[in-house]
């Protein structure tokens, strides 16, 4: 290749280099705290189970099972505390052996600075485990280009009879202002 070629490779990689870098571009980090009250039982569920495999019922871990939500999300972990918004989207019993259940919620927000911003997760939520990590994959308003993670750290309550849960979310989303 001449000098001549390589200069004006080198000059046009840096133009390049620089207008991908945007200096006005910094992280902003945002810590949430709520509660998710997953309901299946009562006149009005919130969770409903719209597909199984034909053994999900003979399985210890329901695997195979997919549910269909529109879960509240409230302020604190009574169900009269303040609506701050909603989860939406399915999860599903993704382990045979032990419980690990699939999330594809998108949690959008419907009060405060917040409101009319989402975000998405998706990964596997190992049910049993006291504190579980789920990876926060994108967003929507405030959390445009978001990512981060969803720490599921405190089950408030669960029902083993009905299936009733309310855990309590402490999430950190980058994204960049």
């Amino acid at each position: 290749m001449s000098r001549l070629g390589l200069v004006v490779m080198l000059i046009f990689l840096e133009t390049t280099m620089l207008w991908a870098q945007s200096p006005e571009e910094r992280p902003s980090i945002t810590n949430l705290r709520f509660y998710f009250h997953d309901t299946l039982s009562g006149k009005s569920p919130s969770a409903v189970r719209v597909a199984q495999a034909s053994d999900t019922d003979k399985s210890p871990t329901l695997f195979g099972a997919l549910m269909m939500v529109d879960d509240p999300l409230t302020e604190g972990p009574d169900m009269s505390s303040k609506l701050v918004g909603r989860a939406r989207g399915l999860y599903g019993s993704a382990g045979q052996t032990e419980l690990g259940l699939i999330m594809a919620l998108n949690y959008g927000f419907t009060d405060g600075v917040y409101s009319g911003s989402s975000f998405s997760v998706l990964g596997i939520n190992p049910a049993v485990q006291h504190v579980r990590e789920l990876p926060i994959i994108s967003g929507t308003g405030l959390f445009r280009m978001g990512r981060g993670h969803a720490i599921a750290a405190q089950t408030y309550s669960f029902d083993p009879k009905t299936g009733d849960a309310v855990v309590g979310y402490n999430d950190t989303i980058v994204t960049y202002v």
